[in-house]
C-alpha cells in the first residue's frame, strides 16, 4: 500500500499495527502527501509525520512490544516528528491514562500532556457520528463530521501548552501539543480530509 513518491509532497508514515490504516493513507494523499505504511522502527526514518490510527491499545502495545515500536516512535518524536493519534493513538500519545490497568507493564508513545479515560464514550453499541466545529482547519463555519467509536475521553489538560481544537459532550476531542494532533474520533471514516490537510501542513511546519 506504500505510495512513497516525496515529490508529491510531504512523507507520512501509517503505523500499521491496527485500524483504519488504508483509510488514513488515503486521507493523507487526499491531502497531497506521500505515505508510508509503517511495520518496522527502521521505516520511520525519513519521515516528516507519522499517524498513529485508531485500534485497541493494549492490544497494539502489545504487538509494538517485539520490535519496540513504541520507544522507537518517542525517539523520533523527541526529536521533532510530529505525529497525529486517533482514537487508541491519542492514549498512546497521552502521558497519563487514568484507567492504565491494562497497560501496564507496555511502552506508550507519550509526549501529550493529557489525562485520558480509555473506552469512555461507551462500547461499539454507543458509537455516534455527531457535527463539530473545529479550529484552525479552514472554512470554521462548516462543522467537521465526526465519527466516536469506543472513543476516549480527554479528562484533564494538564499544560498551557496543549490548545483545544474541538469539544464534545463537556470534553476537549481534539488537540494539539506543539507538533503533536489527536483526536479522540476517526476522521478518517468521512471524506472531509481538513484533519489530516492540518496534520500535513503541521508536520512540514
Amino acid at each position: 500500500m506504500t505510495v512513497e513518491d516525496v515529490s508529491a509532497g510531504p512523507l507520512i508514515g501509517v503505523l500499521a499495527l491496527q485500524g483504519a490504516v488504508a483509510e488514513h493513507a488515503a486521507a493523507l494523499q487526499a491531502s497531497g502527501a506521500a505515505v508510508r505504511i509503517v511495520r518496522r522502527p527502521a521505516e520511520l526514518d525519513g519521515l516528516d509525520g507519522l499517524v498513529v490510527p485508531g485500534g485497541e491499545s493494549t492490544a497494539m502495545a502489545r504487538i509494538a512490544a517485539p520490535v519496540k515500536m513504541f520507544e522507537a516512535v518517542r525517539e523520533h518524536r523527541e526529536a521533532g516528528l510530529a505525529v497525529f493519534g486517533t482514537c487508541a493513538g491519542l492514549i498512546l500519545l497521552a502521558e497519563s491514562v487514568a484507567d492504565a490497568q491494562a497497560l501496564e507493564g507496555f511502552e506508550r508513545i507519550r509526549g501529550l500532556d493529557v489525562v485520558v479515560r480509555r473506552n469512555a464514550y461507551g462500547s461499539q453499541l454507543n458509537s455516534f457520528t455527531t457535527e463539530l466545529p473545529v479550529q484552525g482547519i479552514g472554512e470554521p463555519d462548516r462543522p467537521l463530521e465526526a465519527v466516536f467509536i469506543r472513543a476516549p475521553v480527554i479528562e484533564e489538560i494538564r499544560s498551557a501548552d496543549v490548545e483545544v481544537l474541538a469539544e464534545a459532550q463537556g470534553h476537549p476531542v481534539a488537540v494539539r501539543q506543539g507538533r503533536l494532533l489527536a483526536a479522540s474520533f476517526h476522521p478518517e471514516l468521512t471524506s472531509d480530509y481538513r484533519l489530516h490537510q492540518y496534520f500535513v501542513g503541521l508536520a512540514t511546519s
